[in-house]
């Protein structure tokens, strides 16, 4: 569908002339436009002009905002006046609470100072005692020691001898004289002051050691030396037979001094010294053990296990 549009009309010019505005060629002034013909009014009667320019502060009137930002202003200083009183109360207060608890605990570590000081001094008194009494338990133990060996000097141990059965005091008498006779050694029943067999410990089978008791030291020292002799002579060393066993008479006998417990105990790891090569020679002599390095060192009592311990540590 096509659209034809109509041309607008003509406005009729007045008087049939076409009127003319002034032209300039520089900026012209819009208010002294008029009409030359009269027609039209002039344009400055209808633009509303204002005056752009700012009033002087001090001679302006003060305004809403100003009094305004003033009441702000002074809102705001109060109000830090206010909070700063506040924190600097709160602040002394909690300073002078401090500066107490400081004091306390400057008191408290005094004390404490003080107490540990005098703590130091007990324990550094008590150790000093506690060494002392060490070296007279020491002293003590090395004495009861002594007893026991002296109680122990005319004694001697038989061990790994078959038991009897019903075995009486007679039959270990009898054992004796016969092991007196078979190492050329005197003894008699009057020189045996007591005889008898340790209780056995755990198995029955095994043959609990026989104590021999008797009258002096130089007995025991004697027959302690034949036996040694008679074992250094023959070969086959000295068995059940030599004890008048019919049975069993291959069994070994081995005869020593009888040692402490403590003793027995120093001889058990003084051997471990041979055994690890750190002596030459062990051996037992009147309930003391005694061992060498080599046949021209000298002979080393040993009476504590630290000794043991530190022989086996040197090269």
């Amino acid at each position: 569908m096509s659209l034809q549009r109509t041309p607008p009309s003509q406005s009729p010019k007045p008087d049939g002339k076409q009127t003319h505005l002034p032209q300039y060629s520089s900026d012209p002034s819009l208010d002294r436009i008029t009409d030359t013909s009269g027609g039209f009014p002039m344009l400055s009667d209808n633009i509303t002009q204002r005056n752009n320019k700012r009033p002087r502060e001090e001679n302006s009137p003060p305004d809403k905002f100003s009094m305004f930002k003033d009441e702000i202003k002074d809102l705001i200083r109060s109000l830090i006046s206010k909070q700063s009183e506040e924190l600097s109360s709160s602040i002394t207060s909690k300073l002078h609470d401090i500066t107490e608890s400081n004091a306390k605990i400057d008191a408290a570590l005094s004390l404490l100072t003080a107490q540990n000081e005098e703590y130091r001094s007990k324990i550094a008194l008590l150790e000093l005692q506690s060494q002392k009494d060490r070296e007279y338990i020491s002293i003590l133990e090395n004495k009861v020691e002594e007893l026991h060996r002296t109680s122990r000097k005319t004694c001697v141990e038989i061990k790994n001898v078959p038991k009897k059965s019903q075995e009486t005091r007679e039959d270990l008498i009898q054992m004796v004289l016969s092991l007196s006779k078979s190492i050329n050694h005197s003894i008699t029943d009057h020189d045996i002051t007591d005889i008898f067999r340790l209780k056995p410990r755990g198995d029955e089978e095994k043959k609990p050691t026989i104590i021999l008791e008797l009258k002096s030291t130089i007995l025991r020292t004697d027959l302690l030396k034949k036996v040694k002799d008679f074992n250094i002579k023959n070969k086959t060393r000295l068995q059940a037979k030599q004890l008048g066993f019919t049975s069993n008479e291959d069994t070994p006998i081995f005869i020593t001094e009888q040692l402490t417990p403590k003793g027995a105990r120093l001889f058990f790891l003084a051997r471990d010294l041979k055994k690890a090569q750190k002596v030459k020679y062990c051996w037992t002599s009147m309930g003391k053990v005694l061992v060498r390095k080599d046949d021209t060192s000298k002979i080393i009592h040993i009476q504590h296990e630290s000794q043991v311990q530190q022989l086996m540590r040197e090269q």
